[in-house]
Parts: C-alpha cells; structure tokens; sequence
C-alpha cells in the first residue's frame, strides 16, 4: 500500500489536470484551481524540508570540522541574517521588499554584488568552453566557428563599424538557421516530456517514490 497509494493520487491528479486543461468549464475547471492550490501548500512545505535538509547538513559538516566547514558557517550565519532582516522589514513596512527596509539594503549591497562576481567569474569559464567547441577541427566546427563570430561581432557596436550588413547578418542567423534548430530542439524536448509524463502517470516510472 505505501506504493499503491502515491502512485493511485498521482495518476488521479494528472487525470484531473488533463481533462481540466481540455474542458476548463465547471466541475473541472474548479478542479484544476484546487488542484494548484494544494500544489502551493504541499510546495512551501518541501520548502521547509529543504531548508531543514540544508542547515541540517552544513550543521554537520561545522560539527565534525570537515573540510571548507568556513564556509558552511557563512551559509548559516547569512541565512540567519537574511530571515532576520525580511521578518523585521515585513512587520516594520508590510513587505520585506519595500525599497527602505533592511532587507532590500542587504540585498541591493550584498546579493547583487555576489551575482555580478559570480556572473563575472563564468565569462571566463564561457570564454573557455567556447574556445574548445569552436576549434575548427573539421568542416562543421569550422562553420559554428565562422557563424558564431559573425553574431558575435554583429551583436556589439565595433561590428557596425567594421561592416555596416554585420548587425543584419547577425539577425538573419538568429531569425532563420538557428530558429529552425531550436523548434526542431523544443519539438524533441516537448515529445520527451510528454513521454516521461506518460510514464510517471502510469506508473512505469517510479524513481520519485524512492
């Protein structure tokens, strides 16, 4: 029954959502509305469990000293400063995310700051893997190669000025080829989905009961 049970409630909410999304008027319109709402509460509460896997686990790692354990004390510390500071900005403005609360001050002069290092630490590791696809190694490489340059160099104002047709090229590329591939890539992801969806609905795919 602990199987049966699990596997009974998702495939009788995925029925639900279905024949909802096809017929959205009353019952089963109301249905699927019910249906989002426990996904919301059932959601905040896996959120909850998260965030006590998490402090649970950097805890540990504080406790037994493990290595870079520094760093798990800064995950902890920031957490608590983080909640702290949304809790008192929420009483004191009504929203944690009003412009004069403390909260938007750590956030505006802490958590952006971390995202620009961080989003400027990964131009060089782009900067990198690009570097090894791009290697003309053979003929289609060469011809990633050539086109990546040519909207790379279409895309920023030096480009314009070396050849003023660079910005048009550049969105020729974008509009037509690379279009065509990515509908072909979405169509193959969407078919992917719908199969897996499939098979967790029916059961055949139990790997989320584990």
């Amino acid at each position: 029954m602990r199987r049966e049970i699990p596997l009974a409630i998702t495939f009788i909410t995925s029925l639900i959502i279905i024949v909802s999304f096809f017929i959205p008027h009353a019952p089963f319109g109301t249905m699927q509305e019910v249906s989002l709402k426990w996904y919301a509460i059932i959601a905040g509460f896996t959120m909850l469990l998260g965030v006590d896997s998490l402090i649970h686990m950097h805890y540990q790692k504080i406790k037994r000293k493990k290595s870079d354990w520094a760093h798990s004390l800064v995950l902890i510390v920031g957490f608590a400063v983080f909640v702290i500071a949304g809790t008192i900005s929420g009483f004191r403005y009504g929203s944690a995310m009003d412009i004069n609360s403390s909260f938007m001050y750590l956030y505006n002069y802490v958590i952006i700051p971390l995202q620009s290092t961080m989003f400027a630490l990964l131009s060089f590791f782009i900067a990198s893997a690009a570097y090894r696809a791009f290697r003309a190694r053979n003929l289609d490489a060469t011809l990633l190669l050539i086109t990546a340059v040519i909207v790379m160099i279409g895309r920023v104002p030096i480009g314009y000025q070396i050849w003023h047709n660079f910005p048009a090229v550049a969105e020729w590329i974008m509009a037509i080829p690379q279009m065509a591939a990515k509908r072909g890539i979405l169509i193959g992801i969407s078919l992917g989905m719908i199969a897996v969806s499939l098979r967790i609905m029916l059961g055949i795919e139990r790997s989320y009961l584990s």
